[in-house]
């Protein structure tokens, strides 16, 4: 018996997926490879999390925050690599996650394989950042990008800056204190402090978009 190929009609129906399906790292980045076009991470505990499409006014943050972010490591002439959106990363616990920004200490980006770096690099960044969203709901709230950051001190990151536009606000989250961000009110830049001495970050672009 001879099998027809699927319509395109029927390729382009959403995948649904069983709420109790668990993958590990190796299998997300199978799922990934063959839906280029979706947004997802991946849990610890090997569920799949889909990441909605930002609106218009975050999409532009965040692509004012990735673009400062990159020219404050060329002015600091720190050996530090970043990393834009799209950039996931295999952290120590087995999740997957791509912070809205990111950087890594050169010596260690170095130090991955070729094989290592085309794919989801096996470590967890030094310095993280997350551009929480107008509502508190879905994988961009700010509920959620919380438990982000505590996933990621957990796993290795030094130091985060969590953004909250709405508020011109920022919780820096530390390594050994993940309990309690120090919270800036109105900021206008953020440093980076004894661990990234140098770096400095305008807010004032992400903040007027």
């Amino acid at each position: 018996m001879t099998l027809a190929p699927p319509s395109p009609s029927a390729l382009l129906q959403p995948l649904q997926l069983p709420w109790d399906l668990r993958l590990t790292a190796d299998q997300f980045e199978r799922v990934c490879q063959a839906n280029p076009d979706a947004v997802l991470e991946l849990s610890a505990d090997g569920h799949l999390i889909a990441m909605t499409p930002t609106g218009s006014e975050t999409g532009a943050r965040n692509q004012a925050l990735g673009a400062l972010l990159w020219l404050a490591v060329r002015r600091s002439d720190l050996p530090l690599q970043a990393f834009d959106s799209s950039s996931g990363f295999r952290l120590p616990d087995g999740s997957v996650l791509s912070p809205d920004a990111s950087l890594v200490r050169l010596e260690r980006w170095q130090a991955l394989t070729p094989e290592q770096r085309r794919s989801f690099a096996p470590l967890c960044p030094d310095l993280v950042v997350e551009l929480a969203s107008a509502s508190d709901e879905g994988p961009r709230g700010l509920t959620a990008l919380r438990r982000k950051m505590d996933a990621y001190l957990a796993n290795g990151t030094q130091l985060g800056w969590l953004l909250l536009p709405e508020e011109r606000a920022v919780e820096i989250w530390r390594a050994g204190a993940a309990a309690n961000p120090e919270r800036l009110e109105n900021a206008a830049s953020l440093d980076g402090g004894d661990l990234f001495p140098a770096l400095a970050l305008d807010l004032a672009p992400i903040w007027d978009v």
